[in-house]
């Protein structure tokens, strides 16, 4: 469980790896990329939870096949969903852009919608900054799809690596104590490739034997940090001396850029 001051976050497990986040005050509840209806129907009923809003990352079907059960089911409350506007997704009824924002009743929370394109091309992320708005948190949360993970990445099904690299860098750019809630369990294995990468980092070991510990007791290894992000994962120090340096010689060449890092060591991650 994790509690933000009066709002609680659970991560409602899917398929194999998954996480549906469920944002709720112990009455009211939105869920984030349900792909699975039945788990978040299972887990509303268990905590006696009204559903008040979907929100959707991209059109991928693990992060939306539950949408239109889930309307079906609370089919007389006109329950909003939003999502990508650039994207096809079945059942959104509020298109997101760039700077656009959401101001929910119940529960009470306020987002600011971020394009992260790089996984999807119309990708978007829901960032809850400390506002007046945003009273029942206590730290920002950043609900980022399939874009971060926590020590990794997504793999680049429909943009490119420069725009993969600038979507990490605006995530890079947020609070530092800013939650991180990823929607997939891929840490033991994102941490693997890392340490190929950086042999040497002693944030990257510490956080290994932790990680490992948190799943040894089925335990999630997330919420992580925008802060503990930039210390452990490759993908946001595409302009540290190491990475870089590990880019080169996996690629022999040099690399002028932080994007053709990320360009080398996400296609070294596919082959790993």
């Amino acid at each position: 469980m994790v509690t933000n001051t009066t709002l609680e976050v659970w991560p409602i497990p899917a398929f194999d790896d998954n996480y549906i986040w469920c944002i709720h005050d112990g009455l009211s509840a939105l869920v984030v990329d349900p792909g699975d209806a039945l788990q978040v129907l299972s887990y509303l009923r268990e905590k006696s939870l009204l559903l008040t809003g979907i929100l959707i990352t991209h059109h991928h079907a693990d992060h939306t096949g539950g949408i239109l059960q889930l309307l079906v089911a609370f089919g007389d409350l006109n329950i909003p969903v939003y999502g990508p506007a650039s994207e096809n997704i079945p059942g959104r009824t509020i298109p997101l852009l760039e700077g656009g924002s959401i101001d929910i009743a119940a529960p009470k929370i306020s987002f600011e919608v971020l394009e992260v394109p790089g996984h999807t091309l119309g990708h978007i992320a829901y960032f809850a900054p400390l506002t007046r708005l945003n009273a029942l948190i206590d730290r920002p949360m950043l609900f980022c799809g399939d874009t971060l993970f926590a020590s990794g990445c997504g793999r680049l099904f429909e943009g490119t690596p420069t725009q993969m690299h600038q979507s990490l860098q605006k995530f890079s750019k947020l609070p530092a104590e800013t939650l991180v809630y990823c929607t997939h369990e891929y840490t033991l294995s994102n941490l693997r490739f890392a340490l190929e990468v950086e042999p040497n980092n002693p944030d990257l070991l510490v956080w290994k034997k932790e990680a490992e510990a948190l799943r040894f007791i089925g335990k999630p290894t997330v919420p992580t940090s925008i802060a503990q992000e930039l210390r452990v994962n490759p993908f946001m120090r595409c302009d540290q001396d190491a990475v870089r340096q590990a880019a080169e010689k996996a690629s022999g060449q040099a690399l002028k850029s932080g994007a053709h890092v990320l360009a080398v060591i996400r296609a070294w991650k596919d082959r790993f």
